[in-house]
């Protein structure tokens, strides 16, 4: 998969980049981000994207997804019951956004292994 993403000329894989933000409507469209975080080449840049994956860490840091995706009282992404998919097509929530029982590595790996293969199904599905 990961030497299908890197020859996909539609998949751009952006390294030291930190995301400020996600811009759109009803679906995300585009995302504020900041190169190089505290280097001499600090710069912020803004993109057109029509797909985002984001790793998150240990608590739900969801704030940027709220006006797409449902979240619970805490902020917890919900996701469609022994799925990674979200109640926006195309979106996965894998590991601890979208956990609040268990927060483990090994639970957020198999989570991130389920959104990968439906990610690959969804991509398969459109041609890409």
């Amino acid at each position: 998969m990961q030497d299908r993403v890197f020859k996909n000329p539609k998949i751009e894989v952006l390294f030291e980049h930190e995301t400020l933000g996600l811009t759109g409507d009803k679906v995300v469209q585009g995302a504020n981000l900041v190169k190089r975080r505290g280097q001499a080449d600090e710069e912020q840049v803004h993109i057109e994207i029509d797909g985002f994956f984001l790793a998150i860490g240990h608590k739900p840091n969801s704030d940027i997804f709220k006006p797409w995706v449902e979240t619970d009282e805490v902020g917890y992404i919900k996701t469609i019951p022994g799925t990674p998919r979200t109640n926006v097509p195309g979106v996965f929530a894998a590991g601890d956004v979208a956990d609040p029982h268990y927060r483990q590595a090994i639970t957020a790996a198999g989570t991130g292994c389920q959104a990968a293969i439906e990610v690959e199904r969804y991509l398969s599905e459109k041609g890409l």
